[in-house]
């Protein structure tokens, strides 16, 4: 019986936290964290921090030039490679959250305005961008599985 009392306890302890997770809170969490990757002067503190809401498979699409988000062992390794190339490279950054979605326990939308300026990190050459997004997140016990990336 006691085990029984112990078992029901673990379970239950197990659902409230699931049913306590807060997606708002975590949209709003997951944005600042990501908008501190691309300010200027970002560091590799900012993308580990970044890098630490999503799961080591995350999968990963950037209509148009990235349409694969499929989930790989490697996913946030590869990750941390691509945004590590881009780390630094914005001159002026600002960003507005503008609308946050939550679907059931499972997945947020965040829209946002951003605009940026800076140098290309392979070509040298200046960027410029203003720019409304839309991020489709995935979750998944309580970390970022597949992240979806739409522009307006």
């Amino acid at each position: 019986m006691r085990h029984l009392l112990l078992i029901f306890m673990f379970f239950f302890a197990a659902k409230v936290s699931a049913d306590e997770f807060d997606l708002k809170k975590f949209a709003q969490t997951y944005f600042d964290t990501m908008i501190a990757t691309q300010a200027p002067g970002a560091t590799k503190n900012e993308l580990e921090s970044y890098l630490a809401l999503l799961t080591d498979d995350v999968g990963h699409s950037h209509l148009p030039w990235v349409t694969d988000d499929s989930r790989l062992p490697d996913g946030k390794e590869t990750m941390r490679k691509g945004m590590t190339f881009y780390l630094g490279a914005h001159t002026e950054y600002s960003a507005e959250l503008l609308d946050v979605f939550t679907f059931n326990n499972s997945a947020i939308a965040i829209r946002y305005r951003n605009s940026a300026k800076g140098i290309h990190p392979e070509s040298k050459q200046p960027i410029a961008y203003n720019q409304v997004m839309m991020e489709v997140l995935e979750i998944e016990n309580g970390k970022v599985a597949v992240i979806r990336k739409y522009h307006e």
